[in-house]
């Protein structure tokens, strides 16, 4: 697509209905070594398809933004800013003003992209998502949540960028959750944002806060490789090839997801060029609320996830097959707990590291299938699709629910050769198609 097949027609702010009553009472936000090490990670964006029937743009624009100011109220801190303190030893501290200064809305048109140009990624979309380029650092200036609604010739898409020190893929689904089901339902489903939100709070006790690091804009962010050099295509694997997979690996603690993403891994790699001796990376957001001592709520708002890494050399993944890869990312993520998380963080906070971004040989995995994508009707039917936005980075992969109950879709970002080679690969396509 090119850009000028996209066309702005407004910009706007929308605040939490109750800003002004409320936002003296509310106090700041400590951040985690969690959040402090995505600083210089750009905002996460994901998006939602939906086809025609729906109302009036102007209809739907009203209810979206009516509704995204009664969803603020209780989801709050997605209406804040990120603030940066500069400390007398040329350290800076960070944390988040729930100060309801509100989330950036953007109306766009593209009359010439249509809906089966989404579902097969055969366009570049990426001016279909408000926060390209921003960094979570620049959450001093920029809404932590982003908004962007896009006109098509046969549907709109929904896109959204969220600042990931203030919220993880838990926390910004279930937002998506609550704001759709106040969209449709309207004042039927106010009383659902006057329920009290828990927020993560500060559970590192061992840790002094605010924690004092290096200024992550002081230091000029490495050049990365254009997303031009890369591809991003669509796997699906159904329930039923899930399943074959788990059983296949032989392993009973291995879960079908395990199953299928080993499975992936494996043949990613078989075709990256890369030689037995070197490391490969299966990366993994582990969602800690219930591993903690003593664990949060289920429902607990935050960025409570830390990146959890199965770490083996391309040789022994080759050789030993599904099973063994499965059972490594399981270990792997037995391993994440109160105990684990508590001993990461504090050796971060010895040696600061802030990436720019991740190994580009690595196997990215982000989101989850557990999360309900295809809940969320604004009061014109359920999605078609849910897609993901920048930054494109090389083996990212992104997870949704597929749309039949129980399958998988991966969005994933790839060298052309290897999705050439995967595209021929007959053991692969025997459980994912493209």
């Amino acid at each position: 697509m090119e850009e000028e097949d996209l066309v702005v027609i407004s910009r706007s702010i929308v605040i939490p209905r109750n800003a002004k009553k409320s936002s003296s009472s509310k106090k700041k936000i400590h951040v985690l070594p969690w959040d402090l090490s995505r600083l210089r990670f750009g905002y996460l964006q994901r998006g939602l398809l939906f086809s025609r029937p729906y109302p009036k743009i102007d209809i739907v624009l009203s209810r979206l933004q009516t509704s995204l100011s009664l969803a603020l109220d209780r989801f709050y801190p997605l209406a804040g800013r990120l603030v940066k303190t500069k400390n007398d030893d040329d350290t800076v501290s960070f944390y988040i003003n729930p100060d309801g200064s509100g989330v950036e809305f953007v109306h766009a048109v593209a009359r010439n992209i249509e809906v089966s140009d989404i579902l097969r990624l055969s366009t570049s979309f990426s001016s279909f998502f408000p926060a390209t380029g921003v960094k979570n650092c620049n959450g001093v200036s920029r809404s932590l949540l982003m908004v962007q609604v896009t006109e098509m010739k046969d549907g709109i898409f929904i896109g959204f960028g969220y600042n990931s020190t203030v919220a993880d893929g838990d926390s910004i689904w279930k937002f998506l959750n609550a704001w759709s089901e106040i969209c449709s339902k309207g004042l039927v489903s106010e009383a659902a944002c006057l329920r009290r939100l828990q927020l993560k709070g500060w559970f590192f006790d061992e840790i002094d806060y605010p924690i004092r690091i290096p200024d992550p804009e002081a230091k000029p962010a490495t050049v990365t490789a254009s997303s031009s050099l890369l591809q991003e295509l669509m796997f699906h694997v159904t329930k039923e090839n899930a399943l074959k997979l788990e059983a296949k690996a032989n392993d009973e603690k291995v879960s079908s997801f395990q199953a299928a993403l080993a499975h992936i891994w494996c043949s990613m790699v078989k075709h990256s060029g890369m030689s037995r001796e070197e490391e490969t990376y299966c990366r993994l957001p582990i969602d800690m609320r219930r591993r903690l001592s003593p664990p949060l709520e289920e429902d607990c708002f935050g960025n409570v996830s830390q990146t959890g890494i199965a770490r083996v050399t391309v040789g022994e993944l080759m050789d030993n097959g599904l099973g063994w890869a499965a059972g490594k990312i399981n270990e792997m993520e037995r391993s994440q707990t109160h105990e684990n998380a508590v001993a990461s963080a504090e050796k971060w906070v010895r040696d600061v590291k802030i990436p720019v971004s991740v190994g580009s040989r690595d196997l990215v995995v982000t989101s989850s299938h557990r999360f309900d994508v295809y809940g969320n009707d604004f009061g014109w039917g359920k999605p078609i699709a849910a897609r993901a936005g920048p930054p494109y980075v090389c083996g990212r992969m992104v997870v949704f629910q597929g749309v039949e109950e129980g399958s998988l879709d991966f969005q994933a970002c790839l060298h052309p050769q290897v999705v050439e080679k995967l595209s021929e690969d007959v053991d692969f396509k025997e459980f994912v198609s493209l």
